[in-house]
């Protein structure tokens, strides 16, 4: 143990304490104001849902309280509990090549993340989920969609990887610059392809059919000028209850998909406004604001692991010995503990995050019926058991979204 151990253990329970206590007060909240449906809704939400989004929340906070205490376990497990050091001196001693070992390493604690997530995500989907109706899977679909978002996470992130573990090793002090293009350029690759090439692996996209729906849609795209190529159907109900909408790709392949819960959910002139909503993250470059920001939050990690690297306290202080000390060391450990000291941003990326949601939320409003775009959201609050009435300092700290009454009420102003 070092300074930076002491640093990083109270960094870790600053940030476990807080989502802690955000956690309860949600809980809380959300109790206290079960026994009624919040004003603002009462003519438009029976008590019965209201109830059920109450109940819901409540069961996926404490399941979230006990998915918390995994994730802190197992990364004290991985760093003081000497896991990643275990893996970088296992791999060392099998392969002659330090990167081979490094890359194996490295995909090892992945590997292990990726397994202690399981139980977690089993019990959300086939207990809390099946309990609310939600869940349309099976243990046979479950269990295909994990060998294949490994097998994808192999094929896809081990070369990634292995390119990124050789240009730290090779190309010298700079090196942290090459490797911020390379996953900028890989993460807008991914973007372009992922409509056409990876998203079909998983659902299958039906073109819309002709028919009143479709025309009004190509008119709203008419209207904001939007190209893209074809308006699709995927059956995300082959998998759960819940329905949503979005516009995916970039470039010449964008996409519009419709999730077929969604589109037997609203009426046309809802799901004209939901779409409308969605093109106005386009038209107001949102989708490219949160590219540039990512971009600069990479670059400054990468800068951030530049330095880092060269630092014996960093690799002693989090349970790596100088024995084990490797490019391939470094970067895991920045990738692992990152999120612990930068946990204080996400109430600023959250807050940006609910801008641009009243920005296109005005569009929609601009382009498509306000009044429609209200009773669409209710009904989607309803029907995905989105509770009403969350905490305001929890809804600040996680909410990529604003809260059901305050959207609605912002909404109604420009109705």
């Amino acid at each position: 143990m070092n300074t930076f151990t002491l640093f990083f253990l109270f960094a870790l329970s600053l940030s476990f304490g807080v989502e802690y206590w955000l956690a309860q007060r949600q809980a809380k909240h959300v109790a206290d104001h079960r026994p009624a449906v919040p004003e603002a809704f009462r003519n438009s939400v029976p008590l019965e849902a209201h109830q059920k989004a109450a109940d819901y929340t409540l069961a996926k906070g404490k399941l979230g309280d006990i998915d918390r205490i995994i994730s802190a376990v197992a990364l004290l497990a991985l760093t003081l509990g000497g896991g990643i050091n275990l893996a970088f001196a296992c791999w060392s001693q099998l392969l002659s090549s330090p990167f081979l070992a490094g890359l194996f390493a490295t995909a090892t604690v992945f590997l292990i993340m990726t397994l202690v997530e399981i139980p977690t995500q089993l019990y959300q989907t086939f207990v809390i989920e099946e309990r609310f109706g939600f869940n349309k899977s099976t243990v046979q679909q479950f269990a295909k969609d994990q060998a294949l978002q490994l097998a994808l996470g192999a094929a896809i992130g081990l070369p990634l990887l292995a390119l990124i573990l050789w240009v730290m090793d090779s190309i010298g002090s700079s090196w942290w610059l090459w490797a911020w293009a390379i996953l900028m350029g890989f993460s807008l690759l991914m973007s372009w392809l992922f409509p056409t090439v990876i998203a079909p692996l998983f659902n299958k996209f039906t073109p819309m059919e002709e028919g009143s729906l479709k025309d009004r849609i190509q008119g709203l795209l008419a209207r904001c000028d939007f190209q893209s190529q074809g308006i699709f159907i995927m059956d995300g109900s082959k998998r759960s209850g819940h329905g949503n909408a979005y516009f995916t790709g970039l470039g010449n392949n964008k996409r519009i998909v419709f999730y077929d819960n969604l589109v037997n959910s609203l009426d046309e002139e809802e799901l004209e406004a939901v779409l409308a909503h969605e093109l106005g993250h386009f038209k107001r470059k949102h989708v490219i604001k949160m590219l540039v920001a990512s971009a600069v939050m990479s670059l400054i990690g990468f800068a951030v692991l530049g330095w880092l690297i060269n630092q014996d306290w960093f690799y002693t202080g989090l349970g790596v010995s100088l024995e084990q000390k490797s490019n391939a060391a470094a970067l895991m450990l920045f990738m692992l503990v990152s999120s612990t000291f930068t946990f204080f941003m996400q109430p600023i990326t959250a807050f940006w995050q609910r801008q641009f949601e009243f920005e296109a939320d005005d569009f929609a409003a601009n382009n498509a019926q306000a009044s429609k775009m209200i009773s669409g959201l209710v009904k989607l609050y309803e029907e995905n058991a989105s509770t009403l009435t969350p905490d305001p300092l929890y809804s600040a700290f996680h909410y990529s979204h604003p809260p059901a009454a305050i959207r609605i009420a912002h909404l109604t102003a420009k109705a």
